[in-house]
């Protein structure tokens, strides 16, 4: 056993959408060994962790009960014993009903350190998710935040009383199995029946459903609408405020679903695009790329041609492993296949010196002859994938064109477990991998034609109608054109 103990951080993470999540949370799951888990933690979230960190579940066990509080409190200080960082992650904020308090003083009296990082709450979160200000000086003058959750006799230790004399916004949280006694309770209390009321399931995520009704009116709104945990009830006037306020389900992708294939080093920029226009992303990473080996001598070639950003990456971690920088590129002249290629080279201090109008490999070769940037005197070198596309390589060929191929990085396929694509709305691709190492997984289960593709250009596009799906291709070659392909297409249906 190491001699340093290791440390837990009790981490809030928030109601669902991975933008709440603190910058401090952020930082300190990136750094963990081990994160455990609960099943209020969104998908989105833990589809960011690294794949090398540990990840633990005890939202859930076998026949879906909750793993016993004593058991997470044994596997949190186990790992902290075994001199690793351990993150506790737990949905919303873990000091309001999340049972923070008592895993820390298990810590405590274990002698193991830690550390609090709150989050937002769900109560706060959902409610400003639907346009409901929990505060309004014009409608009350307070905030309460109740448990639904009934004790182990199956009653409710809620002062209803107390609750209506104070004339605030009430917040009940854990209340959807229990909100028809709690609206009793009220009414007899002395609440007016037709006060303004709401509920807010799944509140922050792309699929947050809110229904407003009355207080009286409630329990069959939940019933009739079947209404899911996780789920917050919210009583008062300030509920009143939401048809003018409510501007999440405004949101002109809220309601599409999206399955983004991508690797996961890179789709984060299409998928947050997504996200904050409000569709329901699902991360399906189909390939993922790993650097080669490989010589690096450019002093023969005045022309570096780059056909991804992967490659630029690759070719200046290689430069740079060789003690050498930016200047080793004087005088020399350099292609990208697009802009996302281009500003990985403005990264490194590289501007490009031709980027062809439309972003493939086929425009990139087609365009550098055609205008006369490149000639048979001249000497390339193309950065690239291993087995990358051929076109760019018979247009060379077929100009006499002299050049060297380096593989700098492989694609390699990802063998996914089965998924349902009928619920999706679009299945992004950016690249041929991305279709080929997608059906691979689904094999001949998938009815492809019913499988809406949106592709980031022609050649991708191409890939996924060998496979029979019904294709639509962005404008342009670049992420932000995709999010319009598909902000278009979905209003247009």
């Amino acid at each position: 056993m190491p001699d340093k103990k290791g440390k837990v951080y009790l981490v809030g993470a928030g109601p669902g959408d991975e933008g709440l999540l603190t910058i401090k949370a952020s930082e300190v799951i990136s750094r963990a060994d081990v994160i455990v888990y609960d099943r209020l933690v969104s998908d989105s979230i833990l589809s960011k962790i690294p794949d090398h960190i540990e990840k633990i579940n005890v939202g859930k066990s076998a026949g879906n009960h909750p793993v016993p509080q004593q058991e997470i409190n044994r596997i949190l200080a186990e790992k902290a014993l075994e001199g690793k960082t351990v993150v506790r992650l737990k949905g919303g904020d873990p000091f309001v009903f999340g049972r923070g308090g008592e895993e820390l003083e298990f810590l405590y009296e274990k002698s193991i350190p830690f550390e609090a990082i709150p989050g937002i709450t769900s109560a706060l979160g959902a409610a400003a998710y639907a346009g409901i200000p929990a505060t309004h000086r014009d409608y009350c003058s307070s905030l309460h935040i109740i448990t639904g959750h009934s004790g182990k006799n199956g009653k409710l230790n809620i002062d209803y009383a107390s609750f209506v004399k104070l004339n605030g916004t009430l917040i009940f949280m854990m209340a959807v199995s229990t909100f028809s006694q709690i609206a009793n309770g009220l009414i007899k209390a002395g609440m007016n029946p037709e006060t303004e009321a709401a509920v807010v399931e799944n509140g922050t995520r792309s699929y947050q459903r809110t229904f407003l009704s009355k207080l009286c009116e409630i329990p069959k709104v939940i019933a009739a609408n079947h209404v899911q945990s996780p789920a917050i009830i919210i009583v008062g006037k300030v509920c009143s405020l939401s048809e003018r306020l409510d501007w999440f389900s405004r949101l002109p992708l809220k309601g599409c679903r999206i399955l983004v294939t991508g690797p996961k080093t890179t789709s984060g920029k299409l998928a947050s695009g997504l996200g904050e226009l409000g569709a329901h992303i699902v991360e399906y990473p189909c390939i993922r790329t790993e650097p080669l080996d490989f010589r690096l001598d450019i002093r023969e070639y005045n022309w570096l041609i780059f056909t991804s950003a992967v490659g630029v990456a690759a070719f200046f971690n290689k430069l740079y492993e060789s003690k050498l920088d930016s200047r080793a590129l004087c005088h020399k002249k350099v292609a990208a296949v697009g802009p996302q290629t281009a500003e990985e080279l403005l990264k490194h201090g590289i501007y490009a010196d031709f980027v062809p109008s439309i972003f493939d490999s086929r425009h990139l070769g087609e365009e550098l002859i055609k205008r006369n940037k490149i000639t048979s005197k001249d000497k390339i070198i193309l950065f690239r994938a291993k087995d990358g596309t051929q076109e760019l390589i018979d247009i060379l060929e077929n100009n006499h064109i002299s050049y060297t191929d380096v593989p700098v990085y492989k694609t390699v396929y990802i063998k996914n477990e089965k998924i349902d694509v009928e619920q999706f709305n679009y299945v992004t691709f950016t690249s041929e991998s991305c279709v080929k190492s997608f059906a691979g997984s689904l094999a001949d289960t998938v009815d492809y034609s019913k499988v809406h593709a949106i592709c980031i250009g022609e050649s991708t596009a191409k890939a996924a109608k060998a496979y029979g799906m019904n294709t639509i291709v962005s404008d342009m070659a670049t992420i932000p054109s995709m999010v319009a392909k598909i902000t278009e297409v979905y209003h247009a249906n």
